[in-house]
C-alpha cells in the first residue's frame, strides 16, 4: 500500500513542547519532618469509612504527603498523545505535527477546575496531508487514548482542524458518533491497528 504522504515533514523530539521544571516537587527538609503526625487520620476515625468522616485534612493530601495534586493542563494531555505512533511512519504524531499544543482546549480551565467537577477535552489534530486517508484512524487513536488515561469526569472530543482537510467536516462527524465509534473498536483489524500506535505510549 503506497503511504499518503510518504515524505512528511519530521520534528526532533527537542523541538517538541514540554514542561519545564515538571510539576511541583514535594517539600522536603527539616520543617516537613512531623508532616505524617499532623496530617495522618485520628486513630478516633479509623473505623469509619471516608464518606461517614468529615476528616479533611487526610482525604486532601496525596499519598505522598503531599496536597491533592494540581488538575491536568494542556500540557499533560498533549503529552498522553504526542507519543502516539502514526499508523503510516515509525515516529510519533507529536514528531509530525499531528498533535499540537495549541490545538488542546480545556473546559473550564485547569486553574478554575473544581474536584470532580465535568472537564471537556477538545484535541484538534493537523493531518500531514488535505487527502490524508487515515485522519479518522488517527482521531480514533487519540481519542481512544485520553479515554483510558484520563478520570472518568474528563469527557474527550477530538476534530480534524478545519481547514486541514478536504473532508473534514465527514470526519469530525464519524468521530463524534459514539456509535460508530464503539463499533469501530470492534472491529479486529482497526483493533490491532490502534493498539500498533498506542504501544509507543508510557
Amino acid at each position: 500500500m503506497d503511504k499518503d504522504n510518504a515524505n512528511p515533514t519530521i520534528l526532533n523530539l527537542s523541538q517538541l513542547p514540554s514542561r519545564k521544571g515538571g510539576k511541583k516537587a514535594a517539600p522536603t527538609g527539616p520543617g516537613t519532618r512531623y508532616r505524617d503526625l499532623i496530617f495522618s487520620r485520628p486513630v478516633y476515625l479509623s473505623s469509619l469509612s471516608d464518606d461517614e468522616s468529615d476528616w479533611s485534612g487526610a482525604d486532601d493530601m496525596g499519598s505522598d504527603g503531599d496536597f491533592a495534586e494540581e488538575p491536568i493542563d494542556e500540557q499533560e494531555v498533549y503529552d498522553l498523545v504526542a507519543t502516539i505512533s502514526d499508523p503510516e511512519h515509525p515516529v510519533s504524531l507529536g514528531q509530525l505535527a499531528v498533535v499540537n499544543l495549541p490545538d488542546i482546549h480545556l473546559s473550564p480551565p485547569p486553574s478554575q477546575v473544581l474536584p470532580g467537577e465535568l472537564v471537556r477535552v477538545l484535541v484538534e489534530v493537523t493531518p500531514t496531508i488535505t487527502h490524508c486517508s487515515l485522519a479518522t484512524i488517527i482521531g480514533l487513536g487519540v481519542r481512544v487514548r485520553l479515554e483510558q488515561a484520563l478520570p472518568p469526569n474528563y469527557r474527550v472530543d477530538v476534530r480534524v482542524k478545519a481547514g486541514t482537510h478536504s473532508q473534514d467536516e465527514q470526519v469530525n462527524k464519524q468521530l463524534a458518533d459514539k456509535e460508530r465509534v464503539a463499533a469501530a473498536l470492534e472491529n479486529q483489524d482497526l483493533k490491532r491497528m490502534l493498539d500498533s500506535m498506542l504501544a509507543t505510549c508510557e
